[in-house]
């Protein structure tokens, strides 16, 4: 079943009301106590941590998209459950990280989003959604449509910074390769004759993401993983 441009705009409306509705949860959630958990597998810290903050989010969110996936014959990929496989058998499938960047979260920080995607089983993206509760920010694309940012058509234009900014996971710093990254970037910096390097806020991929976009002339990578990342998703 290939989807036409009317049924992704649709799919893409009810990922931006769960998205809302996850971010207004774990908002309530903000500065109070929770229960953290730590996950099996994981490389890093943050890819074992998880919260019931990131369940109760991922409730919110399939209460919203569930009926679609019988509707649309769609797949389902969580972060918080197991990997089933239908994303391989199915033409679309929906990729949903309900609270993307928890350690910061868990730490009172920036950088934690809800995290929506539709993405085609041969990985071609759709349509994505971000929503940052705590700057209120909701970030939207639906594949051929340009970009949005809070519902407006977002014009990503390079600003007129002379550094260039690196965003990074936090568990990027603590690599053996971390000291000649920077130098590498310090050195391309200039060959874009830029003044130097600037580190960014540390966050969530999709935040970071976010903020690369928003920050332009920015980066932002992470190294391959030999082993799973701690969570079904990856």
């Amino acid at each position: 079943m290939k989807l036409n441009t009317e049924q992704l705009n649709t799919l893409c409306g009810m990922a931006i009301e769960a998205a809302l509705s996850a971010g207004k949860l774990i908002s309530a959630y903000s500065g109070k106590d929770f229960k953290t958990e730590k996950k099996a597998g994981g490389d890093s810290e943050a890819s074992q941590v998880v919260t019931e903050v990131d369940f109760e989010s991922q409730e919110v969110i399939l209460k919203t998209l569930l009926p679609t996936i019988k509707t649309y014959d769609l797949a389902l990929l969580t972060e918080e459950s197991t990997d089933d496989k239908s994303r391989i058998e199915k033409d679309y499938f929906w990729c949903i990280d309900p609270l993307d960047g928890t350690l910061p979260f868990t730490k009172g920080l920036a950088g934690y989003s809800v995290s929506i995607a539709l993405i085609s089983k041969f990985g071609e993206p759709f349509l994505g959604v971000v929503y940052d509760p705590v700057n209120k920010n909701l970030y939207h694309a639906v594949h051929g449509q340009g970009a949005f940012r809070n519902l407006i058509p977002w014009n990503l234009k390079q600003t007129h910074k002379n550094e260039l900014t690196f965003y990074y996971n936090r568990s990027f710093n603590k690599l053996e390769v971390f000291e000649d990254v920077l130098l590498k970037l310090k050195s391309m910096a200039l060959d874009m004759q830029l003044e130097g390097l600037k580190i960014g806020q540390l966050g969530g991929a999709a935040m970071n993401a976010c903020w690369l976009l928003e920050n332009a002339p920015a980066c932002f990578f992470a190294l391959p993983k030999k082993t799973e990342g701690g969570g079904s998703l990856w």
